[in-house]
Parts: C-alpha cells; structure tokens; sequence
C-alpha cells in the first residue's frame, strides 16, 4: 500500500506588536507674534525687559536704563514712520549718529548701544525679526573713567553735618552717611536695605548687589553707634506702617529712594562747604581709595564694594584724592 507523504506542517507564532513610547521632541519657544507692529512695539520691549530681569538678573537701575534706551530709539523711529522692529543696521547706525550729533559722551552711546544689540539679537532668537540687523555694529571704545573722590576731612565734614540736628531726619541721614562710607556699599543697595540686614550691636550688614548677589559686611565703630542711635530713636517716629521692614524711611513713613538721598546729600554737602560736583557714588569711590591709600589689599576691597572683576577695582589706585572744593 504506497504511503502519502504529507509536507510537515511549520508553526509560525502570530507576533504582537511591541509598542515604544518615543518621548516628544522639545518644542521650541513661542517667537513673540509679528502681528501689528504699532502695538507689538512695546511688548515686545515688555519680553525682552521680563527676561533680562529672570535669566540675567539685571537690577532695577538697569532695566530702567535699558528701557529708556529703547524707547529712545522707537521714538526715533517713528519719527521716520517705522512702526515696528524690522529695520536694517543703517537705520541703528543713524540713530547712533543722531545720538552723537546731541553730544553724548562715549560711555552713553556704548550703553545704548549694548542696549540695542542686546534687544536685536533677543529678537531674532525668539523670532520676532528674520535677522539681526546689529549683529555687525561694533561697539565704540570707551576710555576708563577715572571715580571722583575728596579727601577724609571732606568726608568728616559731610557726615559730621547732621548733627546740628536733633530731628528723627538727621538722625538717619548721619546713619546713612556713616554706614555708606565705613562699608563702601552702592547708594542703591543703601536705600533697598531692611531691618533684618543690619545688626548694630555684632557690626555687620549684609548687602544685595547685581545680579542679586549677596555680601556680608563690617560696620566701623562710628558707623556702628549712629545706625544703633538711629534705630533706637529715629526710626520708631518715622515709621508709620507703610513701608513694612524697611531699614530707611522718608517723613512720609516710606522707603526712601535713591532719588531722596541724593537730594539730601546735595543739601548737606553745600552745608558742609563741598563742591556741588559730589554725587551719591562719591562715599563709595572715596571708601575705595582712602582703604586703598592705607595699606588695605585690592581682593579685600573687591569683595567690599562687591565688584565681579578685579580691573574693576585697580582704578582707584589712579583715582586723585580730590580737594574739597568751597561751594559757591
């Protein structure tokens, strides 16, 4: 009987598709929109400003500085009837060139300009513009400056002035004065001071800088003695609520600004028969070279007035320590 031989069967298993979870590419930014140029114009100056301010940690000074700079130019430009931000670099030359013809000095035009180059590029990163059209503008040179100072019985003098007074307001400017002097620090981190920076009895004061960063400082004796004054017999009278921990009050009860120091530094230092030249910045530059004048290190001043560079710092080893001039 012949036998039928049949194929052998082959077993194939059915194969399940194995599913692979592919994580999502990250999407980019959303490019500030193109939209209406006239109405574009100042939130895209508004982006640009939020984000110097949460990625660069600029200061209050700055921004404000870089705001007026940029508007500066859109007024320019809308005198030439460009509505929104898509120019060329000619255009950004000739608003340089205008700024030149008004007579500002090279260390003005080289702010704005980094202003402008940094507004630019930000908008061609974020899409708002194809290019960037300063990206070829070379920044001008700028001299170094050389700080204003006056000499220690100039400085004796100005603070010494309010203590012809009694007032709560006198008692606090001698604070102010002594405090900016005996620790170098800028007129700005004085005034944004609160009452949990300082410890009058241990001496210390602990300061925030640009870029938000922090240093702990030590008060002098002279120092030391108005500020505990001050707290204990000013400021209790000035406060009245309104200005929650702040360290300096104005006769209204509110932070004093930087605005009001200086006015009030003008006042004194016409009393105390020092040139009308002096500015806030002038303690600062003064606490620099008279430390420097005594022997004191350059990396122990840096890290006192808070500079990032210490180049920043040798320039008061070239400042003159002035004259106190006579007011006229």
């Amino acid at each position: 009987m012949a036998q039928t031989l049949e194929r052998p069967r082959t077993y194939t298993p059915k194969l399940t598709p194995t599913l692979v979870a592919v994580r999502p590419s990250p999407s980019p930014p959303d490019p500030i929109p193109l939209g209406k140029p006239a109405w574009c114009a100042e939130q895209q100056l508004d982006a640009f400003l939020g984000h110097l301010q949460a990625e660069k940690r600029f200061s209050g000074n700055t921004l404000s500085a870089y705001r007026n700079d940029l508007r500066q130019l859109r007024s320019h430009l809308s005198d030439q009837g460009i509505e929104g931000w898509g120019i060329d670099g000619a255009t950004i030359l000739g608003f340089i060139i205008k700024l030149k013809e008004k007579e500002y000095s090279p260390a003005s035009l080289a702010r704005k300009l980094a202003a402008v180059k940094s507004f630019f590029n930000y908008l061609a990163r974020t899409g708002a513009i194809p290019s960037d059209p300063a990206a070829g503008i070379s920044s001008p040179r700028v001299g170094r400056h050389v700080p204003q100072t006056i000499t220690v019985d100039a400085v004796d003098r100005l603070l010494a002035a309010p203590g012809s007074r009694t007032s709560p307001e006198a008692l606090r400017d001698r604070a102010m004065f002594a405090l900016l002097y005996g620790t170098g620090m800028r007129v700005s981190e004085l005034v944004s001071l609160d009452l949990d920076s300082v410890d009058a009895n241990e001496g210390a004061v602990q300061c925030t800088g640009r870029a938000g960063r922090k240093r702990q400082l030590a008060v002098d004796d002279r120092a030391r003695d108005v500020l505990r004054t001050y707290l204990e017999k000013a400021r209790p009278v000035m406060d009245r609520g309104a200005a929650g921990a702040a360290l300096f009050l104005n006769h209204r009860g509110d932070r004093l600004t930087r605005q009001g120091f200086w006015l009030l530094m003008k006042s004194y230092a016409a009393e105390a028969g020092i040139a009308s030249s002096i500015t806030p910045h002038t303690l600062r530059h003064s606490f620099a070279a008279h430390q420097l004048g005594k022997g004191a290190l350059l990396r122990d001043v840096q890290q006192r007035l808070g500079h990032a560079n210490i180049s920043t710092t040798q320039m008061y080893r070239l400042a003159p320590v002035a004259p106190a001039a006579a007011a006229s």
